[in-house]
């Protein structure tokens, strides 16, 4: 028994070991998270941005001495991102960076004045970014862009299509390791079923607590993260008080509501949100209840 033990502890820790050394990031690395406006706000949201997901879940893997270089600004395109490189990125030595580019690029095509950027375009903004940071020593991992709207179906997700073809080409010529989001996103989208509004966007195209979630989660496997690991992430992410908020307007009330419940909340010594938070997490109760 105790030989079994030994051998099967054994194992475990090779299988531990493995799992570690197959980890792409090591100690040490700083990653560059290039990217639009659903980049910078997964960095501004240090509850449940992914970038902040993104180094929690390798921080988890027994990786101490690693940094992110957030680099995401909202409305920037495949132009704009090849224009601000040398200075957002290359100019930080990362050992990493992490590009997110393409829903603009598509999205803007269809504004009253359009003001995307081509398929061909792209491809030569795209080409020349992945191309510049890896002749500064950069390693380069490719994100497919996200959807633009939760319906498949609609005609900028549609137009979407080959911009994102062309990532999963490129990382298959330069052997570069891709996080298929666009892929990741319309399974969970399906896996979750009809519900009213969107689910993982708070507007069709800003991930909210959820999608954030999604994003790091594919980021964190194409770092060479288990699926099993990235499983218990989720579930630990999915548990934790406020990361998502309800409804998209405050609670609204009555003067003498409101003072009744100030009043309450001073005496009590609490914050007016915990209190509400207690008030919704108790009637949760009841619906798992029944």
């Amino acid at each position: 028994m105790m030989k079994l033990f030994s051998v099967m502890a054994a194992a475990v820790f090779a299988c531990s070991m493995l799992a570690a050394s197959e980890l792409l990031v090591k100690d040490g690395d700083k990653i560059a998270f290039l990217g639009d406006s659903i980049t910078a706000q997964g960095n501004g949201n240090k509850t449940s941005g992914y970038v902040h997901l993104v180094m929690e879940g390798l921080k988890a893997q027994g990786l101490k001495d690693i940094s992110a270089v957030p680099a995401g600004l909202s409305g920037h395109k495949s132009t704009q991102m090849l224009a601000r490189l040398e200075k957002d990125v290359i100019a930080k030595k990362p050992q990493w960076m992490l590009l997110s580019c393409g829903v603009n690029d598509v999205w803007h095509q269809f504004y009253k004045k359009p003001n995307g950027v081509s398929l061909e375009d792209y491809k030569k903004n795209i080409t020349e970014i992945v191309d510049k940071a890896q002749a500064a020593g950069i390693k380069v991992m490719l994100l497919t862009s996200t959807m633009i709207t939760e319906n498949s179906r609609d005609k900028k997700n549609v137009a979407l299509k080959p911009y994102n073809d062309f990532l999963l080409e490129l990382a298959k010529e330069r052997n570069l390791p891709v996080a298929d989001l666009n892929a990741r996103m319309l399974r969970e989208l399906r896996a979750m079923g009809p519900l009213p509004g969107n689910r993982l966007t708070g507007d069709g195209v800003h991930m909210n607590a959820m999608g954030n979630v999604m994003m790091a989660s594919g980021i964190l496997e194409a770092f060479g993260v288990s699926p099993e690991a990235v499983a218990k992430l989720r579930d630990e992410w999915f548990a934790r008080p406020r990361m998502m908020p309800i409804g998209s307007t405050q609670v609204r009330v009555s003067v003498n509501e409101y003072m009744k419940l100030r009043r309450k909340a001073a005496k009590d010594k609490q914050r007016l949100d915990d209190i509400v938070t207690k008030v919704v997490r108790d009637y949760i109760g009841t619906i798992d209840a029944n």
